[in-house]
């Protein structure tokens, strides 16, 4: 593979075309700048900053949801002292390792990504991207690296809810919070119960007059420490890089085993998650009605809190928590189908995201359209018969940036797997006996609202490897750390064009 970069006009002749630059987009280009310095590319952003998801999102109280020793690149230490931590401090990081790896003057801001489109003749991707002034940018690369997410950041989702129109006051969803939105003294009543809903309720409670969270059924939540004191006692003695690696890989492990105790042996994990839950909270607050899930742990995601927040909101009266259906919005609160009324100056959405294949946008193979959910996924990232094409989803029971990484590392062996066999194309290809193998969802053991809402979209997995999307880090770790394997299934050819010459 020739490493190139020629702007002819206004397309762009690249090996690598990265789309998105928030934290999988951030790490691929740190990775191609570590281990291909030899490659162009160029990282493809929507929006006019880099962080995805914490550039977007500006509600009170953003912060990790996971550690962020685990959350952090595997490159980059995190050196802070807070292991849970708040957007803004994670935004800097990211810049940070942007900067620090030089990937800035890579990045086209402001170009959103519309179609992208695959031509066997050159084995090139042609992607195409619209800016803010509705001027067309071609991309032409030999990868395609899809970094964008999984989901819409133009808006998040919302349900039907009956009445809530004439709500008389304001009402926000946490995507598109409004940074001049003034709830100090004001009665606040949040929507859900996810991660978004026990970040923000502790987050307001010392402002606002009083904040409910009004939930359709309860989340498991388990507190931690905001500071991790053994991660800062290691950065104090150790070098920064050896500390964060020790810290790194115990938490890894430690999340492995509890979801795989949770999941094996769900009972137990109830149990002793009650049981702290029981402990922090007053006994006033009824666990059975308000924090014990109709299913088992894990079968959606766990929430965090640092140092117990929501818990201390809740036991000091500025906060309570309403269970039960919503009958209908009025001019003045909500009001459930058991004739309890919540209340509110301030309505807060917290009802969920809205998933989005690949951006949303289209795709292309030699002329015709591709639908992904005819596909099969290869090693939780490619598409059976789609060459060239990798796609990083992060775990649902891990950090995110854990299977980021891994993906960004593999992408360069790959590269260097190409370029050493002299080859252009790399796509999975179902042998002859998996032509009719048993199609699983995208996720299986894994049932939140917007997975379901979204799941016909997604490729699907196999009876078998390498066509499962494991969601097990450890062993994802073992079958991509050295790159491509040779399991019968990744093909690597030379175009035909390329053969004639």
């Amino acid at each position: 593979m020739e490493s190139n970069q020629i702007e002819a006009g206004n397309e762009q002749q690249l090996d690598v075309v990265i789309v998105g630059a928030g934290i999988s987009g951030i790490s691929a280009a740190c990775y191609l700048e570590k281990e291909c310095p030899d490659k162009s590319y160029r990282v493809i952003e929507t929006r006019e900053s880099v962080g995805g998801t914490w550039d977007l999102f500006r509600y009170p109280g953003i912060r990790s949801d996971s550690d962020m020793h685990t959350f952090g690149f595997k490159f980059k230490p995190w050196t802070r002292p807070k292991a849970i931590s708040d957007g803004p401090s994670i935004l800097e990081y990211l810049n940070e390792a942007v900067d620090e790896y030089q990937v800035r003057d890579n990045i086209d801001f402001g170009r959103r990504v519309t179609s992208a489109a695959w031509d066997s003749s050159s084995s090139t991707w042609l992607t195409m991207t619209l800016d803010e002034q509705g001027e067309v940018v071609q991309y032409r690369s030999r990868l395609l690296f899809m970094c964008s997410g999984y989901y819409r950041y133009a808006e998040g989702y919302t349900p039907e809810i009956s009445g809530l129109a004439d709500f008389a006051g304001t009402v926000v969803h946490p995507q598109l919070w409004p940074e001049d939105l003034d709830y100090s003294g004001k009665r606040v009543a949040v929507i859900g119960s996810g991660a978004t809903a026990v970040t923000i309720i502790p987050a307001m409670a010392d402002k606002a007059k009083h904040i409910t969270m009004v939930q359709r059924s309860p989340t498991y939540i388990l507190s931690m420490p905001g500071k991790d004191r053994l991660a800062n006692l290691l950065n104090s003695i150790l070098p920064a890089s050896w500390a964060y690696a020790i810290t790194r890989w115990r938490n890894i492990r430690f999340q492995s085993y509890f979801y795989k105790q949770a999941r094996t042996n769900p009972g137990k994990a109830r149990d002793y998650i009650l049981k702290r839950l029981r402990k922090a909270l007053k006994p006033e607050i009824d666990v059975d009605k308000h924090f014990t899930p109709s299913y088992d742990p894990w079968a959606q995601r766990l929430c965090l809190v640092p140092d117990s927040d929501l818990f201390n909101a809740l036991n000091s009266g500025k906060a309570d928590v309403v269970t039960g259906n919503i009958e209908q919005v009025t001019a003045d609160g909500i009001e459930m189908t058991d004739g309890e009324e919540v209340e509110a100056d301030i309505i807060v959405t917290a009802t969920g995201i809205q998933l989005e294949m690949l951006g949303g946008a289209e795709f292309f193979m030699d002329g015709d359209k591709l639908d992904f959910s005819d596909h099969f996924f290869y090693q939780g990232m490619m598409f059976s018969g789609v060459p060239n094409l990798i796609q990083t989803f992060g775990y649902i029971n891990a950090s995110w940036t854990l299977r980021a990484d891994l993906n960004s590392m593999f992408v360069c062996e790959l590269l260097k797997k190409m370029d050493a066999t002299d080859t252009d194309q790399c796509v999975p290809v179902l042998r002859q006996d998996e032509q009719d193998m048993q199609e699983q969802d995208w996720v299986t053991d894994f049932n939140p609202g917007y997975f379901k809402r979204a799941m016909h979209l997604f490729p699907r997995q196999g009876e078998h490897a390498p066509w499962h999307n494991t969601q097990d880090y450890l062993l994802d770790l073992k079958l991509l750390k050295n790159g491509p394997s040779e399991d019968g299934v990744l093909t690597f050819k030379k175009s035909e064009n390329r053969k004639a010459a």
